[in-house]
């Protein structure tokens, strides 16, 4: 049974105003910088509370839990980028076409989705960590999208001969995505003097000037 608050909430969220939409952007950007500096599972809803100056009955008229707070963003964050791979895969272009735009656009959702896919990077690699839930098991799916679609395009660039890649495609594909994904380590769009397109931009010159076949 949905309580008071939580039909409160689901009313607000599906006809609330700009002022709405603001104030819980605005707890989402709290929670994210808690996530990252101390850990998905070292934060609490009411860190974020504190930090928002907000009492639990107020923070819960604009989110449930940090579950939600967090799901809601990866989610579809992590959907999106395997959409955008499987159409990159199916559109026109070369092999090392699409391996530069992929490469350029993984990146560039990093920034946009900051910091949440880095923290979903990093509470994965911990196994004594990891998410075992419906959730998470729809994300492992979308994940093997993205994998299944870069290994395609990797493999599309050997059968054409526009790539040599000297080993299984799946290796470089995994490499690609490992590549971008080790920015979590060091990449602040907030601080960086050097944009996500810029950064996948060299990242994919890098890669291709090993790959791509010459005459």
């Amino acid at each position: 049974m949905t309580s008071g608050i939580g039909k409160r909430r689901a009313a607000a969220r599906d006809e609330g105003g700009a002022a709405y939409r603001e104030r819980r952007t605005e707890i989402i950007a709290a929670a994210a910088e808690m996530f990252k500096r101390n850990g998905y599972r070292g934060t609490k809803l009411a860190d974020v509370a504190e930090a928002m100056g907000l009492d639990r009955a107020s923070l819960y008229y604009y989110v449930g839990s940090k579950e939600e707070l967090f799901q809601d963003v990866v989610g579809g964050a992590v959907e999106a980028n395997a959409e955008a791979a499987e159409r990159i895969l199916a559109g026109p272009g070369s092999a090392p076409e699409k391996l530069r735009a992929l490469i350029v656009g993984l990146m560039v959702s990093y920034a946009e989705a900051y910091p949440f896919l880095y923290v979903y990077i990093q509470e994965n690699l911990d196994p004594g960590t990891r998410d075992r839930s419906a959730w998470a098991r729809e994300m492992a799916r979308h994940n093997k999208r993205y994998e299944n679609a870069v290994v395609a395009i990797v493999q599309s660039g050997v059968d054409e001969g526009s790539l040599a890649t000297g080993t299984q495609p799946w290796v470089v594909a995994f490499g690609v995505i490992g590549m971008v994904a080790w920015s979590n380590r060091w990449f602040d769009p907030n601080e960086s003097s050097v944009s996500a397109a810029e950064i996948g931009s060299a990242y994919a010159d890098t890669l291709l000037n090993g790959l791509i076949t010459r005459e």
